[in-house]
């Protein structure tokens, strides 16, 4: 049930910043405007991550997702507000992502930690497979309809996305009142520690045991070059197709199909025995295909073969 909600969710999310990635664009027509979007869309989770996880471990869980969802809510309707007074600046888009992000940095660990509660230990690959076989469905379907609704009704219309994603939102908090989600046990008095504490005794655990900090610092490296790859794809694609709003969906919607793919696999095959054998070569493939094949690629067949095996292999190295 917090699958499906979830999902659904995500739909109207992915929607949302197809709609915002085009208005930025064709209101700037620079590639910069993307990057700054996506800054202020991640530096607050960089920020409040440290605490956010400690605080997850000690409020109910259904409801820190619960009061995520309703902040995303709220950006919706303020961007929805502005847009339909047209009144709707970059500088808007900058504060809003600001907004939801620091509250997104409470979703994930709550979902990530309330499904470890909720299979057992020998499922986890496989509830990571359907997590990320909900994360690229949504990318599937978003796109094609974000860009067949803004081009069937018109530009002019592309509120219409942002409606779409309020009552997305409904259904997500529905479905996640209507579930059951166990919280652990708080611990007693004497054992808790101060916030500071805690907030630090991840870090210092992961420096402590080294296999896993030079772990972290891989995927560091890795997810820094990806994510200059993944802010100009758009700007790319638009560029070299003339602000084809549809090319832009086409792309990224075969990519979240390989990511769908990907993850079905996984959820069905859990994963390789030797698990940093499949970090090591999804990062080697996810590589090759998304920056070598999209790189070099100069036409929208090329673009959409290697966003797909990007994302196929992505499930993998993540679960």
């Amino acid at each position: 049930m917090v699958w499906f909600g979830q999902l659904v969710s995500l739909v109207g999310t992915a929607m949302s910043g197809f709609a915002l990635t085009l208005w930025a664009y064709r209101t700037t027509g620079a590639a910069t405007a993307l990057s700054m979007v996506a800054f202020f869309n991640f530096a607050p989770i960089l920020l409040v991550s440290p605490i956010a996880g400690v605080l997850v471990d000690r409020w109910n869980r259904k409801w820190t997702m619960a009061l995520s969802d309703l902040a995303a809510a709220v950006g919706t309707t303020v961007i929805l507000v502005l847009l339909l007074t047209g009144r709707l600046r970059l500088w808007h888009l900058y504060v809003v992502g600001a907004f939801t992000a620091a509250f997104q940095s409470f979703q994930w660990p709550a979902y990530s930690a309330a499904i470890s509660t909720m299979v057992p230990k020998s499922q986890y690959q496989r509830a990571s497979g359907m997590i990320a076989m909900a994360e690229n469905g949504s990318g599937v379907i978003a796109p094609i309809l974000a860009a067949s609704l803004i081009g069937v009704l018109g530009f002019g219309r592309i509120w219409i996305v942002f409606a779409i994603d309020l009552l997305t939102f409904v259904i997500a908090l529905t479905t996640l009142a209507a579930a059951a989600i166990p919280s652990p046990p708080r611990p007693a008095p004497a054992e808790a520690q101060s916030l500071a504490r805690q907030s630090v005794f991840g870090f210092r655990y992961i420096w402590e045991h080294r296999p896993l900090f030079d772990l972290q610092m891989m995927f560091f490296v890795s997810n820094l070059l990806a994510s200059l790859c993944i802010t100009i794809l758009p700007a790319l694609v638009l560029a070299r197709t003339g602000n084809n709003s549809t090319a832009l969906g086409i792309v990224q919607s075969a990519s979240a199909i390989g990511g769908l793919v990907g993850g079905a696999a996984l959820a069905a095959w859990g994963g390789p025995k030797r698990k940093v054998n499949g970090v090591l070569l999804g990062m080697i493939c996810s590589s090759l295909f998304g920056t070598v094949v999209i790189g070099l690629g100069r036409s929208l067949p090329v673009w959409a073969v290697g966003g797909f095996m990007t994302m196929a292999v992505i499930p993998v190295l993540n679960g």
